[in-house]
């Protein structure tokens, strides 16, 4: 399995401050990043897999609307972390 539970912890110590804070936007928006770049890696092999492309636009829509929050609530936090993963816009 990809995402295990160190994983996880990994990814939300180093963007949502604590490996216990996992309903911050910052780890949540990590995590959802994390997923879709895997996600992306399996279907440039497996271009006819619908059932994960259809997951991926999900899990983008997500993470656009965490955005899209964050930048409502605190512009600052919400550059920080486009800059720190490197998400285009």
């Amino acid at each position: 399995m990809y995402l295990t539970k160190e994983t996880k912890a990994e990814i939300f110590a180093k963007h949502g401050g604590k490996a216990e804070n996992t309903g911050s936007a910052e780890g949540q928006i990590a995590l959802f990043t994390f997923r879709i770049n895997h996600l992306t890696g399996h279907l440039k092999s497996n271009r006819h897999d619908y059932n994960t492309e259809r997951s991926l636009v999900k899990l983008v829509g997500k993470r656009r609307s965490l955005l899209d929050y964050l930048k409502k609530k605190d512009i600052n936090r919400y550059r920080e972390i486009i800059k720190e993963l490197g998400i285009r816009k």
